[in-house]
């Protein structure tokens, strides 16, 4: 039943993302010029909308769908850890035209080409899982 509610959120979610146009690379284009807000209005609502999930869940100690506590483990500090991954993360986001985000929802949409995409995206994650312990902290 679980997986039922999993796939039905993640069709809406592909749906939102289709409709709002966050997943045209148009809109992601003109973010990068600045020539539009219409992106960045969808990523502060979502960055807004996530911190107040996280202070709700954190005040009223909700629990997951398996009634487990949620945990927030803070995360290690590191200059040149995260400016490395974000120039990585960003230089794939222009080469590719879409966030991961939208990924799925592009190929749902008949988009066949990021495929492309989402092949060397699930090979980085694997090469990143090798590397992991050998990249800078």
């Amino acid at each position: 039943m679980r997986t039922l509610f999993y796939l039905i959120i993640g069709i809406l979610f592909g749906i939102t993302m289709y409709k709002s146009e966050a997943a045209s690379w148009f809109r992601i284009y003109e973010m990068f010029r600045f020539e539009s807000f219409h992106m960045y209005g969808i990523i502060g609502t979502a960055l807004a909308m996530g911190v107040i999930s996280t202070l709700i869940i954190k005040r009223y100690n909700i629990k997951s769908f398996y009634g487990e506590t949620v945990k927030f483990i803070p995360k290690e500090k590191g200059f040149t850890r995260y400016m490395l991954g974000g120039i990585i993360f960003g230089l794939g986001w222009a080469l590719a035209g879409a966030c991961p985000g939208p990924m799925f929802t592009l190929l749902g949409a008949g988009f066949l080409p990021i495929s492309i995409v989402i092949i060397a995206a699930i090979l980085g994650t694997f090469i990143y899982g090798i590397l992991k312990e050998k990249l800078p902290h």
